[in-house]
């Protein structure tokens, strides 16, 4: 009886030690939060003196703790003490792996960028395919990073990927296997060219370390074709570092102008990044391009130039990724990563979308000035092109033309070429939007029925 007492003792130590730790107010909740935490001690120590298999404490309060942080959203995540180890040991520099970007969406693994040259592009995988396995592992259920994890591993090993692709019905079916030997993937950050009309077009593929400096060199080498005016593409990227999205913002952006800030529950949590110097191209007219895959840095750069009247946008809402976190360690070697602000845009928009909350559909993400619907399947299809069409700053402009239609290019080049004007185009945008909105009611407004069916039916009232 005396070791049961000492168990039940252990097991409530833990927890709240766990607890403790996490949430440093706990025991200055009210009485329910601590009825709360009775339960979860009564159902851990029923668990492990009466569950068919014996159990590991530390392992029942881990799974405990992931329970309440999977909870909060699909990017905080208690890291075990492996995982903290490799978090903080991580450079993020070449790896071995595949060469995609990944986001949980809808809490499937979802891809937002295969990168041009890599194993996963060649192979043809494309944007919005989910990732059902990894080597025969069933990874929906699994963390984004315990999924990116098995996906890595040393140069020139090889792993096998089930991947899901959305078919013209909008279902999602399973495709053969794809079988990938992993590379050393250093990818280029910056692929640029010259567009009729003297319009400058650079695609960004993400926010590195080295993007302002491939941006810059791109530009001037735009410049010195002749470019008077410019297309920035930042769809299908999916963000990076904050530092990149901000320098880059400063390069179109007039002094003391706001890029973004951030907020959350507490104030220490609120940030201001402004613009400190002259930029460097204050003036050339500019268009940027987003589109569903467009998320965090990219949301922020284009949602300052948008709030700031520097440029207009084309193309479809952008993802909604502007979550702020922090990483602390716990005892034991453990690690929390929790969600503590939000990214906002100048004007005060909320970036960040909740698409645990199907209620709040419309909301969040950057909404362009000139919506252009373009179907993903297509849209990834003038992606996959890029490799061929786009070059790196400095090498001769390969002689190629897009076999793939890009409205949502074309419709801004027309704009910056003075071929429509901003006004007409936004005008056009609105109403095309309202005539979706309007068939997207009559189809509810109006189920399949059977009329005769229908009609005995009104006829026996």
């Amino acid at each position: 009886m005396k070791s049961k007492k000492l168990n039940r003792y252990a097991v409530l130590g833990g927890v709240l030690f766990f607890m403790g730790t996490l949430f440093p107010y706990a025991y200055a909740a009210a009485d329910n939060s601590l009825k709360q935490l009775r339960t979860l001690v009564d159902v851990l120590e029923y668990v492990k003196e009466n569950y068919v298999e014996v159990t590991d404490t530390d392992k029942l309060v881990s799974g405990a703790i992931k329970g309440v942080v999977g909870e909060l959203d699909d990017f905080s995540q208690y890291l075990d003490p492996k995982d903290y180890k490799e978090l903080k040991n991580d450079t993020r520099g070449d790896f071995g792996g595949l060469g995609i970007r990944l986001q949980k969406v809808d809490g499937f693994i979802t891809i937002m960028t295969p990168m041009p040259g890599t194993p996963a592009f060649k192979a043809g995988v494309m944007p919005g395919d989910r990732i059902v396995a990894v080597d025969d592992k069933d990874v929906k259920n699994m963390p984004l990073d315990e999924a990116v994890e098995l996906m890595r591993g040393p140069v020139g090993s090889k792993v096998k990927i089930t991947i899901s692709r959305k078919n013209d019905k909008g279902e999602y079916t399973n495709l053969p296997d794809f079988k990938f030997k992993r590379e050393k993937i250093v990818p280029e950050v910056v692929y640029s060219r010259m567009l009729p009309g003297k319009v400058g077009y650079v695609y960004l593929v993400d926010f590195s370390g080295h993007s302002t400096e491939a941006i810059k060199k791109a530009l001037k080498e735009l410049q010195k074709q002749g470019m008077t005016s410019l297309v920035l593409d930042l769809r299908f990227n999916p963000g990076g570092l904050l530092t990149g999205a901000v320098d880059i913002a400063k390069l179109f952006l007039a002094q003391d102008e706001m890029i973004v800030y951030t907020q959350g529950r507490k104030p220490d949590y609120y940030q201001e990044f402004k613009t400190s110097a002259r930029p460097d191209y204050p003036d050339i007219p500019l268009a940027v391009l987003v589109n569903q895959g467009s998320a965090s840095a990219s949301e922020i750069v284009s949602g300052a130039l948008q709030d700031n009247g520097r440029a207009f946008i084309v193309g479809q809402r952008t993802f909604g990724k502007a979550s702020v976190q922090q990483v602390m360690p716990l005892s034991g070697g453990a690690g929390l990563r929790l969600t503590i602000a939000h990214y906002y845009t100048p004007s005060g928009r909320l970036i960040q979308r909740d698409y645990r909350d199907k209620t709040k559909a419309d909301e969040g993400g950057i909404v362009p000035d000139v919506e252009v619907v373009f179907p993903a399947d297509k849209e990834a299809k003038v992606f996959m092109q890029y490799n061929n069409i786009v070059h790196t700053p400095g090498q001769k402009t390969p002689d190629m033309k897009f076999t793939e239609a890009d409205p949502v290019l074309d419709k801004a080049v027309e704009i910056l070429t003075g071929k429509v004007s901003l006004e007409e185009a936004k005008e056009t945008s609105k109403k095309a939007a309202e005539e979706r909105k309007a068939k997207k009611t009559d189809k509810k407004a109006s189920p399949k029925t059977d009329d005769k069916k229908a009609g005995k039916k009104e006829a026996s009232k």
